[in-house]
Formats: C-alpha cells, structure tokens, sequence
C-alpha cells in the first residue's frame, strides 16, 4: 500500500487535517511524514491511525513545558541547567457528530477514499475526520503514549534541506511527536434522530 498516497486521498483540502493520532511513528516517504498501517474504518473498528476532524475545532492550543534548574550564583546573576522541552497540547470540539460516518467507511487502502456504493451511506464530518464516538474510543483503547501528527506551517523543522525546500512542507504532517492523553471530556449536546448526535468534546495531550 502506497501509504503517501492515501494519505493523499484523505484529504478534502489543499492541505490535511490539522491531527492525526497514530499507534506507530511512520515512516517519510518522499519527504512526508506518513504513519505505517491502515486507518481505523478501513477494514473494521480497528486500525492503526485515527485522522481528527477540523469541523467545529478550536484553535489548537500549545504550551510548552520548559524542564530546567535556575538558580542564582555568588554574583547574583541567574544560571540554568536546561533539561528539556515538552510540549502539551489542548484541544476542543463543539456540536461534533457522533461519528463520521453512517456505515463502516471500509477506507480505500489505495486510495483513503471510502466504499460509497452502500446503499444509504453518509459522510457527517464534512471532512471524513473522527467523530466524537471515534475520539473516545480512542482514549479509551491508549492508555499509554501514541504519536500526534501535527499539520501546520512550522517549516523549520525541515530546515536541513538544501535550496529552501523547506518551504514546500505545508500541505503535509510536518510534526510527529509522542503524547499521552492526560484528560478527555465529552458531553451530548443534541440527540439526532436516526443518524448522529452532538457532542462538545475537550482533551489534554502531554509530550511524552
């Protein structure tokens, strides 16, 4: 399976969605950051990234976590023993279906695109990305760390290469860190009838 190529094929936009949860740290294929499996709905509940929808997302809120020892030698003047910086990160969702699609999607291993020839199929995120179903599912089967694929313009982590291609990154996951879910919170806003209902969901990942 041409990973890069789904990926691809995933994506409803010029660029993708902001975050993609992952069992594994994936692999770059021509120089995009690409996790290694199948998406959960392709084939059953199970799979090995879950791609989070944009729909009704707050902005996506970092904090990072600076470890280090200050103190003030003789002279008064302030030194730092610098350890490490971590990242957390807070996200958010409001009226958020409670799952993204009518019927299993059955994901195009090829192409990310789902098996719309079931009779009565419906895409609820506008974006095909996780539902509030898919969301807590995933909390509730990760209890370790996992890997945050992150979308945004941060083209300085590609500074290495030569003739500023740094700077053609920004339709791709420019950013792979390992987190764990420090706090998830969900409620049911709307009750649907016979498709979805409406959930506000909030979470908490800490860098690893």
């Amino acid at each position: 399976m041409a990973t890069k190529d789904y990926i691809t094929g995933r994506q409803k936009y010029q660029r993708p969605q902001g975050i993609l949860f992952a069992d594994n740290p994936g692999t770059i294929q021509n120089g995009f950051y690409v996790p290694d499996g199948v998406e959960i709905g392709s084939a059953s509940h199970s799979g090995n990234f879950l791609i989070l929808s944009d729909d009704n997302r707050s902005p996506i809120d970092f904090t990072i976590d600076r470890i280090e020892t200050r103190q003030r030698t003789i002279n008064g003047r302030m030194r730092s023993f610098h350890i490490a910086d971590k990242l957390n990160l807070s996200l958010s969702w409001t009226l958020l279906p409670s799952r993204s699609h009518s019927l299993l999607p059955k994901f195009a291993t090829a192409t990310g695109i789902p098996a719309q020839a079931l009779s009565g199929f419906q895409e609820h995120t506008s974006d095909g990305g996780a539902g509030g179903n898919e969301l807590l599912d995933w909390y509730e089967n990760n209890q370790g760390s996992f890997w945050v694929y992150l979308a945004y313009d941060k083209y300085t982590n590609f500074d290495a290469d030569s003739d500023s291609n740094e700077y053609k990154h920004l339709g791709q996951y420019n950013q792979v860190i390992e987190m764990f879910i420090s706090s998830f919170d969900y409620s049911v806003q709307k009750r649907g009838g016979t498709n979805f209902d409406m959930w506000d969901i909030s979470m908490s990942l800490e860098e690893a």
